[in-house]
Formats: C-alpha cells, structure tokens, sequence
C-alpha cells in the first residue's frame, strides 16, 4: 500500500502553529513511508475564501520546505459531491429537514433541561412537508453497531450511534458542510492515513459510517491533542502566531519544523538542520493525549541554536552585502534571529557614534587612541590594542575591556573581540576611540 496523507486548509485565514503542526506531520509520515502528500484546500464556503489565503497558504508550505505532490480544489468538485449524494439519497442514508435553527435551539433546551443528551430526533418520514421551505439534508447513521476503529495515537475507539446526531451534511441553501465532501474527496484521492487534531473525533465516527455507505474502506486515523498555550489552556495567542509573523521576526523555518515535529511526543525537542533525520522518528505510538504545549520562548531558543549552526552559505543570500562570511561567523554566536544581523552593518561599514564615555574610561580610551597608528590590523589586533593601553593606563580586567568594547561597538556584550576588531576599518575604530 502506498502511504498518501493529506492536508485540507480553509482558506478563510492564513495558517498558524497549530494547523502548520497538523501538516507537517502529515507530510512527514508520507515521506517516512516513501508515499505522497497532498494538499486540498476546502473552499466550499465560497463565501469566506479568499484567493489570497491560497496563495498565502501554498507561499507558506514552500517556505517550511512541506512540498507536496498534487493539489485538489473542493470548489472544482461540486459535481462530484452531487453524484455521490443521489447514490446516498438512493440508498436511504441522507434525508431532508426542515426545522429552523431556532426550532432545534428550542429543542435542544428542552432536552437539556429533562437532562438528556440534546440529540437531533429523527421525524416521520411520512410527516407533511412544509410549502415554500428548502430542507436541509442529514446523514442517516446505522444504529446497527458501534462505530469502532484503532487510532494511531489514540489507540481502540468505540461509540454508540444511538447517542449520536444524524450529522448535517448539506444546508438548505445546498451549500455543503464539511463532513460528507471531506469523505468523498479522500475515497476519490485515495488518502490511507488521516492526521488531524483530537476536536475531530467525533466528526470520525460519523465519517466512518460515511465511507462505508458509500462503499469504501475509511483510512486510518491518527488524532493528535491539541496545542495549548503556556498559560496551560487553549490560547487564543497560538491563533495569531501566523507563518508571516514568524518569518518577519526573523524565525528560521527549521526551527518551526524542530520544535512542531516533536511537540506532544515523548521525544526530546532538538534543533535539527536535518529534516530527513527528524523524518525518519516520527512514529504515532509516541504521541501522548496530553495538551501539547507551545512556549513562544522555547521556539525562540530552538531558532538561536539552529542559527548558531547555520554556515554562511545556508545564509548568505537572506544577509545585507556588508555582513561577509568572516564577520557572519564572528557575530553568529550572539544572534537570535537572522534580522539582528542587519543591525551589524553600522558597526562593521559605519557611520557609527559610540556612546559618551564615562569620565574613569578616558585614560584608557586616550591610550588606545595613542596606540591605534602602531598597531598591525590582524588576528593580533585587539591584544595589541588592549596590551597597549593596558601599559599606559594601568587598567586590566573589566575596567580595561569593556569602555573599548562599548567605544568599538556600542555594546556591553558581544562577539570575541579578537575576531571582530580586524573587520572593522581601522581608521573607523580610530574615530571611535578618538570620539568625545
């Protein structure tokens, strides 16, 4: 069997860390297994789509590197819901409705208060059908067994369908909902594996009895817990934690792919540069039901280390033509993001005024000042500097470093001053020491 999986984004927003999860690992269990994964954008509410969360969407799955290997469009398949909803109306297994949602907000209320279950009661096939009203449709479920599946991650599921809703699948507008296309869409584009979040187990019970309606076999179902915020509920912040947004704050891709791949597993959360490697340990029955947590820190964190390792080929066309690859390996070790990098230029290229010192920093300043024309500019350049006015101030230690590391870089910390010092003009380090 070839492994195909899935990922179906509504294009009514753009994608955030939570369905961004979703798919990656999707497409990770796809290309474990040497199979393909798609992407099906799930327009049928033509309505709230937008074109430009298509294009957003796809621009984002290209920047995580989640390329997938076909693209289907539900707005383009209308005609084949239409078939497979006359072979189900056929069959007995969909029926018309024709209460209001205020009747059925009512009716809901009066069963809630004699404390039973608010569900939808099946009416007399034969009962008089109201002129001028457009039924909406439901799917019929079997009350012959219990719905039963193994899901990957949570293991043996049973329900009862007699505690169950008859599902509506179909508005009387004949818009549809997203049960029964979501169904027909994975029978006809042979999706095996389903991954999704655990607020859709219920919608699979249904399903199941769908697929089998109409003939198929349902695929196997992995169903993830849901992201939570730090704050250990469901966040309202993970909702505008968009793809844009990480990426204008200087986030790397592979450090959303690190930290996502692991999430709510029982695997350590490791910086990877490699995604073949992080493919090749993704495995369902390692997946816990507790709330995945997502710490915006903790992204933050896996993002530096990733920098850390990323060589300046891996970077060179996202950095200002300033930062080369001598000065992008003296600054990596103290960046965070690779937007910092910009603010680097000044320092390296200039114009740069260095803070006002303060008054016990001139004899050392002065000195290196004095200093600075006898100096070789070379890998020797900082201990020839800083020996210099070590000998004709009498400072050492931090009272000696740091006024020439704030005079060179405006900075109290920072790169090793030995490998930085000779990627600065020289004669602009001379002005700086120079500056009062």
């Amino acid at each position: 069997m070839t492994v195909v999986t899935r990922f179906a984004p509504s294009p009514t927003g753009t994608l955030h860390v939570g369905n961004v999860r979703t798919a990656l690992h999707n497409w990770m269990w796809a290309r474990k297994h040497g199979g393909r994964f798609l992407l099906r954008i799930d327009d049928t509410d033509l309505e709230r789509s937008k074109e430009e969360h298509v294009t957003s969407i796809r621009a984002d799955l290209a920047w995580l590197g989640l390329n997938y290997d076909g693209e289907e469009r539900q707005s383009a398949r209308f005609d084949l819901y239409e078939r497979e909803f006359e072979k189900l109306k056929a069959a007995g297994r969909v029926y018309p409705c024709y209460e209001t949602p205020e009747e059925l907000d009512i009716r809901r209320k009066v069963l809630a208060s004699r404390g039973l279950p608010p569900i939808y009661e099946r009416k007399d096939p034969d009962a008089p059908v109201p002129g001028g009203v457009a039924p909406h449709w439901r799917f019929k479920l079997s009350y012959d067994a219990p719905i039963t599946w193994t899901d990957m991650v949570r293991g043996d599921q049973s329900f009862d369908p007699k505690t169950m809703s008859d599902p509506v699948i179909r508005r009387a507008d004949g818009s549809w909902l997203y049960l029964l296309p979501s169904v027909i869409d994975d029978i006809d584009m042979g999706i095996t594996h389903v991954v999704r979040g655990e607020d859709h187990v219920s919608n699979t019970a249904a399903q199941a009895q769908m697929f089998e309606a109409l003939g198929a076999v349902p695929p196997q179902f992995a169903h993830e817990a849901l992201l939570v915020g730090t704050e250990g509920k469901l966040s309202k912040r993970l909702g505008s934690l968009g793809m844009g947004a990480l990426r204008e704050s200087g986030i790397e891709p592979m450090a959303i792919v690190s930290l996502l791949a692991r999430l709510g597993t029982s695997d350590p959360v490791e910086p990877s540069t490699d995604v073949e490697a992080l493919v090749a340990t993704i495995d369902f029955a390692r997946f816990g039901r507790a709330p995945a947590r997502f710490d915006e820190a903790e992204l933050e964190l896996v993002n530096q280390k990733i920098l850390h390792q990323r060589s300046y080929a891996d970077v060179a066309d996202r950095l200002p033509a300033s930062i080369t690859e001598a000065r992008w390996n003296a600054i990596r070790p103290n960046l965070n993001a690779l937007s910092e990098a910009a603010d680097w230029t000044p320092i390296f290229e200039g114009p740069f005024t260095p803070p006002a010192p303060e008054s016990e920093s001139l004899a050392v300043l002065d000195a290196a000042a004095a200093a600075i024309a006898s100096v070789e500019w070379d890998y020797q350049a900082w201990k020839s500097l800083t020996s210099a006015a070590k000998d004709a101030s009498g400072a050492k230690g931090r009272a000696l470093f740091l006024p020439l590391r704030r005079a060179v870089t405006g900075l109290d910390h920072g790169p090793d001053m030995g490998e930085l010092l000779p990627l600065i003009d020289k004669d602009q380090v001379a002005q700086r020491l120079a500056h009062r």
